[in-house]
């Protein structure tokens, strides 16, 4: 059941790589903005690199399965601004009582060079080859615990209206080739766009520019 429900839920989850984008833009946006429910400005601030899954579907009966379709950006070398993005699959299966389908907008912030190269690679776990938690919330970091201020990764989510921290271990992150294709005309992986200094695409300009407004440190 959970290998039917794997192939499913993909086909549930489809969107234009400009509508993606343009959900990405809105939900940093809306996380970034709520208040004393937010993500703290300092932890992005300190982050190498963000990633954004607008709308990830989780769903299913007995066992429940998890997709969604998004971006990352990291600083640029030179610390001032942001790169162009690459594009991303988020995976997951757990067993659970799930009634129906559910989507959630999830944001990850990768703090350190070891967290970028996990997210870099053609695929990887979190909680297995990266270590991750839920992200502290507020107007800034000081309740963080000790795992919060050791992970590669902190996770957000928005669902319903309701933004927290998020829990994602297990969860498969690897390269969408298909939108990378799309934006760049042509096969890259999300290393070569990092490494080449690829130019932001036209349909990424609006993601860019807010999350440079947000947070482009010198």
């Amino acid at each position: 059941m959970l290998a039917a429900l794997l192939s499913a839920v993909p086909a549930l989850a489809q969107k234009t790589t400009e509508a993606r984008i343009t959900a990405a833009t809105a939900d940093l946006k809306e996380m970034m903005n709520a208040s004393d429910k937010g993500i703290p400005q300092d932890l992005l601030n300190k982050a190498s690199c963000l990633v954004i899954v607008p709308n990830l579907k989780s769903g299913g009966f007995i066992g429940g399965a998890q997709y969604g379709r998004g971006f990352f950006t990291c600083r640029k070398a030179s610390g001032v601004g942001w790169s162009a993005p690459g594009a991303i699959k988020l995976e997951g299966g757990k067993f659970g009582l799930l009634i129906g389908v559910k989507e959630t907008d999830v944001i990850m912030l990768v703090m350190n060079k070891s967290g970028m190269d996990h997210l870099l690679s053609d695929k990887f776990q979190i909680g297995g080859e990266a270590s991750a938690a839920a992200g502290p919330v507020g107007r800034d970091s000081s309740a963080m615990t000790d795992a919060e201020m050791h992970a590669e990764i902190l996770s957000y989510s928005r669902s319903r209206g309701v933004f927290g921290g998020l829990d994602i271990g297990g969860s498969a992150v690897s390269t969408d080739s298909e939108t990378n294709q799309e934006l760049y005309g042509k096969t890259l992986t999300n290393r070569e766009i990092l490494d080449s200094h690829m130019s932001v695409p036209a349909e990424a300009r609006p993601l860019i520019h807010e999350l440079n407004m947000l947070s482009s440190r010198k």
